[in-house]
């Protein structure tokens, strides 16, 4: 097995169990989502599923959605977003840009535009700050369409945004008077 598919299969694990099921490997996420990095090794190891330290560190510093992040001491790991568990990610609401964007299927699109973007299962809608990053979240589902958000408009009325570790922005949802076909 190559390095790199190596550090995919253990993002796939963490994304795993940080995002959706910490409890199967024995771990409670702390407030904010974080868990002790000893202790997910650890926890990890007891479920046959080794992962070093070193590892560990590469797959937070490649994964090209930095999809994890460490706190400031290095001790603690959590998932940036995507959380389909209750977490509070203890963000602070931020002003968004004037403009953001969200990708996603082509079968999709009539019920977007009829309904808004809704975060279903999720904590919330995620949103992209620029459209090819929009359009490679998108391309993950088949034909990737892109929506423009008209975010500084929502915020004006009352949206609360918020921004992760990792550059995703989250809302709650987005209406559908806010959404334009790119």
């Amino acid at each position: 097995m190559s390095p790199n598919s190596q550090l995919i299969k253990i993002s796939k694990y963490l994304s795993y169990h940080l995002r959706h099921h910490p409890e199967e490997i024995g771990l409670e996420l702390e407030p904010g989502g974080w868990v002790a990095v000893e202790a997910l090794l650890a926890a990890a190891q007891a479920h046959q599923y080794p992962i070093t330290r070193s590892q560990l560190d590469l797959v937070v510093e490649t994964n090209n959605k930095q999809r994890f992040s460490f706190d400031s001491t290095g001790t603690r790991i959590r998932a940036n977003q995507g959380h389909s568990i209750p977490i509070d990610l203890q963000l602070k609401p931020r002003c968004p840009p004037d403009i953001l964007y969200h990708g996603t299927r082509d079968q999709a699109v009539e019920s977007i535009l009829a309904q808004g973007l809704q975060k279903k299962a999720r904590h919330h809608v995620h949103l992209s700050p620029d459209i090819d990053t929009a359009r490679q979240v998108g391309m993950r589902h088949g034909k990737p369409v892109v929506f423009i958000i008209k975010a500084a408009e929502m915020y004006q009325n009352g949206h609360l945004f918020y921004c992760s570790d990792n550059g995703v922005w989250l809302v709650d949802e987005v209406p559908p008077e806010y959404l334009v076909l790119a």
